[in-house]
């Protein structure tokens, strides 16, 4: 027979040990062994045991009987155990509901719950993503009714407490077995498990509470985010009677641009130019996100090479310091020759030495080097 750890072991506190800290122990060992969320072989097994010692020493009088016999001082506690599944005692797993699924269940009749969060998506133009902007979102979401401000009922009434169940939200029964009494619980029916009966429903929600409203959001979109990026406005998702509102999440999304490419906070633009400004070198307008910026091409200058124009690229989210535009060259070779240009080319070709294959490898490879370094 295996023999039981001890619950205060078990939950990792000390025998004087507050409620509170208990409370928070279980939680914490809740969360990482709920088998919905962990997976391993003995997950199922550590939350059980930590579900049963909670379940002890968060009861006054099944502590105090633990604490003087031990596991043997819990034989007169029927029903003690995870779960509490015959309803005897408040069933620990209601914290488990609440934390892993916000409340859903185990709750007791009318406590606030949470607002659901919204999703909204905006779209950005690259300039916009560079700089930010700012941006209103149309949405619909459900609003606390303004005629009963939630109660549910007409002028805003108290729903009076439910009859059958006392307002418990549950009606519960004894069982006559073999084993000894046994008793079980369930939702009332009369209420549907609120405790609350809407005998006068508001006619302006319909005894919902809530009723959607069209509403305009204006959200500010800081420089730098780019088409992962997703916004949180907090209290603007829908509300609940009594329960804080739930969030707006908003995810960007960023329209192409023509000319730039956007690679973390540089901006790249490949740039055309004919051979002739690239043997000769030029005076280049190159364009940026802050306009056109004048860029001294040098003779000599190869397709594929890179100059770098620091600052014109995009902010950092955090200190907001700008990176760099890398401009690619790109030496357009002529197709439409017309007689005079092709007579030019020929006796320009006849004045030029052919490349050296081993000497422009050799060259290029350097190059790289070269870049590579920031030379």
């Amino acid at each position: 027979m295996t023999t039981k750890r001890d619950y205060y072991d078990v939950l990792g506190v000390g025998r004087s040990a507050s409620a509170d800290e208990i409370r928070r122990a279980y939680r914490r060992l809740a969360r990482q062994y709920h088998p919905d969320v962990n997976k391993a072989d003995d997950a199922e097994e550590r939350f059980k045991e930590a579900t049963e010692a909670y379940e002890v020493l968060s009861d006054d009088e099944q502590r105090a009987a633990y604490d003087r016999f031990g596991h043997a001082g819990l034989g007169g506690f029927n029903g003690a155990g995870p779960g509490d599944p015959f309803g005897f005692g408040r069933s620990p797993f209601s914290d488990i509901f609440e934390t892993f699924f916000g409340g859903a269940a185990g709750r007791g009749p009318r406590a606030p719950m949470r607002g659901a969060d919204l999703e909204a998506t905006v779209e950005l133009s690259f300039e916009e993503a560079v700089f930010g902007a700012e941006k209103d979102i149309e949405l619909t979401r459900l609003e606390v009714c303004e005629s009963c401000h939630g109660t549910r009922m007409r002028d805003g009434q108290e729903p009076p407490v439910c009859s059958v169940c006392g307002g418990t939200g549950e009606v519960r029964q004894v069982q006559q077995t073999i084993l000894g009494q046994f008793m079980t619980a369930s939702a009332c029916a009369n209420c549907h498990g609120e405790g609350r009966v809407i005998s006068d429903p508001c006619p302006a929600c319909r005894g919902a509470g809530r009723v959607p409203r069209r509403r305009t959001v204006s959200v500010t979109i800081p420089g730098g985010v780019d088409g992962d990026s997703t916004l949180r406005l907090s209290g603007q998702g829908e509300q609940m009677p009594g329960g804080t509102p739930g969030n707006l999440f908003v995810r960007i999304r960023v329209r192409p641009h023509q000319l730039f490419v956007r690679h973390g906070k540089q901006i790249h633009l490949e740039m055309p130019v004919n051979i002739t400004q690239a043997a000769l070198g030029a005076e280049l307008e190159v364009p940026t996100v802050d306009g056109k910026v004048k860029l001294t091409l040098p003779g000599g200058t190869q397709s594929g090479q890179q100059f770098r124009l620091r600052g014109r690229g995009v902010p950092d989210l955090h200190h907001g310091a700008r990176g760099d535009e890398i401009v690619t060259i790109r030496v357009l070779t002529p197709t439409d020759l017309t007689t005079e240009q092709r007579e030019l080319l020929e006796r320009l070709a006849g004045s030029l030495d052919q490349p050296d294959l081993h000497e422009t490898q050799r060259r290029g490879f350097f190059d790289k080097i070269k870049d590579a370094l920031g030379v």
